[in-house]
């Protein structure tokens, strides 16, 4: 009887630590699915001595916001928190509402929305994204692919009426930042979202309703950790196996180390070798970004399976950063060729595997030898070579101010730049990387060096991840998908995300949950998370606390927690202009 009597005891307890809201409509009717988010009144302190910035190696607290959904009965509960805190409402189809802490006594009433702009605010930057008719599906796809690269299209940020010559002015200035439009869509495009978005201003009504929010949701508990500011990106993470989750700030060249169950979190600034400029080796790049400190770029994290150490993709400069979590020092490792170091991941003889984006290459570093190996992947035309090889060039130009990148042309199937993006390691110890404006994948086999390349049935293959079985999970991009390829029988399968309007997210990336069998996608243009079950092939959408969220990377606990990061470009995109850590723990037993 000790056992059952505990557990009770333990039960209480939980209950008596834990807020019940209730939540009816006006008619006194309990309404399901409402999220509830539990809000500080006051953004945590932070000392930011090192300019605007939390000082490099000085504990710091972000206060943990809480969300929760509603059940059949209109009820959920909330844990308290020991700062003052405040609880605000969402459901698609009725009025925010936001109360204190004290007002939890009785049940919360939410007025249905009527106006029609109201109601398209609420609609995801997925949905307003539909609407663009440029009257060329090629014309939009090209449109969709280079600009929702790092923001989200349709977001809150893009939907004011502005002139084609404003329009004009802001896609030249994310060319200079990377953007590949081609000559024709930098000419024509500016003036169709002129003309667009004044007809969407002007009619409300014509936004679509964004994906429903599932009833299954309630059992959902949704943590998001402040960190960062209006100036940062939070890029990749990395939920390490000492328990903390380790997230890079590519425009501040900060790592930031954080204790999901406390939200208490620590920052280590890598330092800048002597001689480099500010921008590295794409100086010119950032040139007019209000503030960065950006010399290294982080990108990628990934974690040896022998000593734990962190190393880190630098996209700025040559080399790999190695970071020992425990002394807290960083070592450089420098390369002698390729250019932007991108994703990284470990093989099982602790060997680092890494893309090289702007070389169309793929590198390994020898850990044990201390040595490099490049393998070039093809080229598909002689002009392609002829781009990539002039890249590094071509950024120096920008460092001096001249915008070349803005009238190299370039055409709606090859952009110039093959881009090796996304890499994982199959349980054979293959190599897989997916080459985004190729719409291939390759292998690369270790023993041999033999690159093998695969033409892919979808667009714009970006992340891709290994099960469990060794079969590869792809997204892709632009075309609202994933992918399944079975490297034994050569089969791909594509499947549809579970997005409403159809065809209309575009998936950064995704990881594979092996101990579940469950793959976790990023919802970048819809503000969600997906999760697809292989086992029953079951789609479920978890929406996140933030408008115009858009998630980068995906992380897996071994009790099954989920963390992604908050990372859009430029932050102030961002509802509340703020990126975070945010953890999803999906019901237990539920679909």
């Amino acid at each position: 009887m000790k056992r059952p009597l505990f557990a009770l005891a333990a039960l209480i307890a939980g209950s008596a630590f834990a807020v019940p809201v209730i939540v009816n409509d006006p008619n006194g009717q309990p309404l399901a699915t409402v999220m509830v988010s539990r809000q500080p009144v006051k953004p945590s302190a932070v000392d930011t001595s090192d300019n605007g910035y939390p000082a490099s190696g000085k504990p710091q607290q972000a206060f943990i916001e809480v969300a929760r959904f509603t059940d059949a009965a209109g009820q959920t509960d909330i844990p308290p928190a020991d700062h003052p805190w405040k609880i605000r409402l969402r459901r698609p189809g009725y009025q925010d509402l936001t109360v204190a802490s004290n007002a939890l006594d009785k049940p919360l009433v939410m007025k249905p929305e009527t106006d029609p702009a109201a109601l398209a605010a609420q609609q995801p930057a997925n949905a307003w994204a539909s609407t663009i008719d440029f009257g060329d599906a090629n014309l939009k796809k090209e449109f969709m692919l280079q600009c929702n690269f790092c923001h989200q299209q349709g977001g809150i940020m893009l939907r004011r009426d502005r002139s084609a010559e404003e329009w004009d002015v802001a896609i030249k200035r994310m060319v200079r930042y990377g953007a590949r439009l081609s000559t024709e869509g930098q000419q024509k495009i500016p003036a169709l979202l002129e003309a667009h978005w004044k007809k969407i201003n002007a009619n409300p009504s014509l936004v679509p309703k964004g994906t429903p929010w599932s009833p299954t949701l309630a059992g959902t508990t949704i943590r998001e950790m402040p960190i960062g500011d209006a100036m940062s990106q939070m890029h990749d993470l990395l939920r390490h196996s000492n328990g903390m989750v380790y997230v890079g700030d590519n425009l501040q060249d900060r790592i930031y180390e954080i204790d999901p169950a406390t939200g208490k979190y620590t920052v280590y600034k890598i330092p800048p070798q002597p001689g480099e400029k500010l921008g590295g080796l794409l100086a010119g790049r950032l040139h007019d970004f209000p503030k960065h400190e950006t010399y290294q770029g982080i990108h990628s994290l990934a974690e040896s399976p022998k000593d734990k150490h962190i190393f880190i993709t630098p996209s700025y400069q040559r080399r790999l950063i190695e970071f020992d979590p425990v002394t807290k020092a960083f070592r450089f490792h420098e390369m002698d060729g390729g250019f932007y170091p991108h994703t990284v991941r470990f093989d099982a003889k602790d060997r680092v595997w890494f893309t090289l984006a702007l070389s169309n290459q793929v590198g390994m570093f020898d850990r044990a030898t201390g040595k490099y190996t490049f393998y070039d992947l093809p080229f598909r035309t002689f002009m392609e070579r002829v781009t990539v090889k002039l890249t590094p060039f071509i950024f120096k130009l920008l460092s001096w101010g001249i915008p070349v990148a803005n009238y190299v042309k370039v055409d709606h199937v090859s952009t110039g730049v093959p881009l090796p993006y996304g890499i994982d390691i199959t349980p054979d110890g293959k190599a897989w990387i997916a080459r985004l404006h190729t719409d291939e994948i390759a292998s690369v086999d270790p023993q041999t060096g033999v690159v093998t390349m695969i033409k892919t049935p979808f667009k714009s293959p970006r992340r891709l991840r290994s099960d469990r079985d060794g079969n590869l999970w792809i997204v892709a991009f632009n075309e609202s998908q994933i992918a399944r390829y079975a490297p034994k029988t050569g089969q791909f399968t594509v499947l549809d995300l579970p997005v409403s309007p159809k065809g209309s997210d575009t998936p950064y990336s995704l990881n594979v949950d092996r101990e579940r069998h469950q793959v976790w996608v990023n919802g970048t243009n819809s503000d969600s998370v997906y999760r697809y079950d292989i086992a029953t092939q079951a789609w479920k959408m978890f929406p996140m606390q933030r408008k115009s969220t858009f998630t980068r990377d995906v992380e897996i606990s071994p009790k099954g927690q989920v963390y992604v990061t908050s990372a859009s470009f430029p932050s102030w995109h961002i509802e509340d202009t703020q990126p975070t850590l945010i953890e999803i723990t999906p019901p237990t037993g539920a679909p």
